[in-house]
């Protein structure tokens, strides 16, 4: 149990045994680092959370908590209370240093937790169209997911990463027949391109290499031929897809293929599920959904006039799968047009009889990217719209990754290049990597002077003002990764990779590791390597290389 953690059960035990609320009332405790360190190592806001329960002044509450405390078990060497009821803590040194043992034992998996009841969670995230490439805004979206992905296993989720593929409906059907109008031009003969059809550079290529390779592709009957180049067009989309992602540091557990639903029958018994739960019913020769009654602003139709499905129907079928698979939660991150389906999606979920709030849906809004100070729209290579691929040669995989998870979702990001690119202390991702490059070559040096990791060497003697507030900023990573997991916030694992590497950097100019001092030498070498894999392992979380050298 880490310094932080002991604290908090401490504070725990204190507001139980004094009485003051029903042991089953007793709100959430919070231990938080102060901004100003004159006001100690910790701070916890409990007594004004109090208040109203205990109906008694948050000072008295305060004195209450502290007088039922018990010091010597939390490593309190000083309490006292600030403003209208804080109540600050000053921790014994000695044992704030032992972090630095929890880290050189547990590694990488420090900050890793074990949940007793593991939450299954499904994240749904990226799902292009397969009809051509990825854009900045599936750059941001593939980020996100991804990291939220990695923090929410780290905090003891069981995690599934998913692409949801998009292989039926009208786009593909669009695509198809883009694909047999280049092809027939290919063969010399008139090119029809359909009215909303794609003509990227890739379908032609692909036109052109069917025509090469099977010219008698021609002599199928139209429905066969489509449905040949239908599935050919998406198998060479999706390849393209996969590398692009592949190369982005981005994986998945599960490929599902929207056409599966149709194959196995799903459509229909999602359409069943709803209709007995007595939410389908017809109207103006359509089926609808009355989503209404679960916060919707309006019912939505599911099955058209004509008899085909509203794109909402394959969508619906898609989560009761997803539920049928006996997932807990599910995680959509949806792009910044998606704004308006939240609602009917949500209450597709209560129509199927689970509850609205299983379902949680994260909106990507707008990436602009930024070049001399000017909006970066057109690739300088294609002439057109800035691809993932474009954002990787630019500026590398580490820097894409870290700036696209360094706002919050529901924020515009302005997305420097410049910055991006910049070898100083003002590029966030340069600032980290070097904190880390800077720690390995501090060890070399030491072992090079015959000083190796010794995990036995005592870390009590470690009394430097930066040391003790960089071995804080150490011990929070865990309870960092804890809240980031449980709001859903990617953002907070930069910012903490920044504060950890700001400490690094304010203690390295103050106080020299490979001092006259043998034993303080060992302990700070000691400290540095916990630093070090704290580091490493904060840097994984978003996919970001630690490197040794730089």
């Amino acid at each position: 149990m880490n310094l932080k953690q002991q604290l908090k059960e401490a504070i725990e035990a204190a507001v139980k045994n004094s009485g003051l609320v029903e042991t089953e009332s007793i709100p959430e405790i919070k231990v938080e680092v102060p901004k100003d360190k004159n006001n100690g190592d910790f701070s916890t806001n409990a007594a004004m959370t109090l208040t109203k329960l205990a109906r008694k002044n948050p000072r008295e509450i305060a004195e209450t908590i502290i007088s039922n405390i018990d010091k010597d078990a939390a490593s309190i060497k000083e309490i006292s209370i600030a403003g209208p009821g804080f109540i600050n803590f000053k921790m014994d040194t000695a044992e704030l240093a032992n972090v630095i043992y929890t880290v050189l034992d547990k590694k990488e998996n420090y900050g890793r937790s074990t949940l007793e009841n593991k939450e299954k969670v499904l994240i749904e995230f990226v799902s292009a169209n397969p009809t051509g490439d990825l854009h900045i805004g599936h750059a941001r979206n593939a980020s996100v997911g991804a990291t939220l992905s990695n923090i929410l296993d780290f905090a003891g989720y069981d995690v599934t990463r998913e692409y949801y593929i998009n292989d039926a409906g009208n786009q593909i059907n669009n695509l198809a027949k883009s694909i047999e109008a280049r092809y027939f031009e290919a063969l010399g003969e008139p090119l029809n391109m359909p009215e909303d059809g794609y003509n990227g550079k890739d379908i032609k290529v692909i036109g052109e290499e069917l025509a090469a390779d099977h010219p008698e592709y021609k002599d199928l009957a139209e429905a066969e031929r489509i449905a040949k180049f239908r599935d050919l067009g998406v198998e060479y989309e999706m390849r393209k897809l996969k590398a692009d992602l592949e190369e982005f540091r981005i994986n998945f557990d599960n490929w599902f293929s929207e056409t599966s639903l149709y194959e196995s029958g799903e459509i229909d018994e999602a359409m069943k599920t709803m209709t007995d739960n007595g939410y389908v019913y017809s109207a103006d020769d359509a089926t609808w959904l009355r989503t209404t009654d679960f916060k919707d602003d309006k019912d939505r139709v599911l099955v058209k006039s004509d008899g085909t499905y509203t794109y909402l129907m394959p969508d619906i079928a898609y989560h009761f799968d997803k539920v049928e698979r006996g997932y807990d939660k599910l995680i959509n991150l949806f792009g910044a047009d998606h704004h308006g389906y939240i609602n009917r999606l949500k209450a597709s979920l209560g129509a199927l009889g689970q509850s609205p709030d299983k379902l949680e849906i994260q909106i990507m809004q707008l990436v602009r990217l930024l070049e001399n100070g000017e909006e970066v729209k057109m690739s300088k290579r294609t002439g057109k719209a800035v691809t993932l691929r474009d954002l990787i040669d630019m500026i590398g995989v580490d820097a894409a990754r870290y700036f696209m998870i360094m706002r919050s979702t529901d924020t515009h990001f302005d997305f420097d290049l410049d910055l991006a690119r910049s070898e100083s202390s003002d590029n966030p991702v340069y600032y980290a990597q070097y904190a880390h490059a800077r720690i390995c070559s501090i060890l070399r040096q030491a072992k090079e002077n015959g000083f190796e990791i010794d995990v036995e060497a005592p870390v009590d003697i470690i009394e430097n003002e930066q040391a003790l507030e960089l071995l804080k900023k150490v011990l929070e990573f865990p309870n960092i990764v804890r809240g980031a997991a449980e709001s859903r916030a990617t953002q907070r694992i930069p910012n903490y990779i920044h504060d950890l590497a700001a400490s690094f950097h304010k203690f390295y100019n103050a106080e020299k590791v490979l001092g006259e001092d043998a034993d303080k030498t060992r302990a700070y070498i000691l400290m540095i390597e916990a630093v070090r894999q704290t580091l490493e392992n904060a840097l994984k979380l978003i996919d970001v290389s630690a490197p040794e050298k730089m």
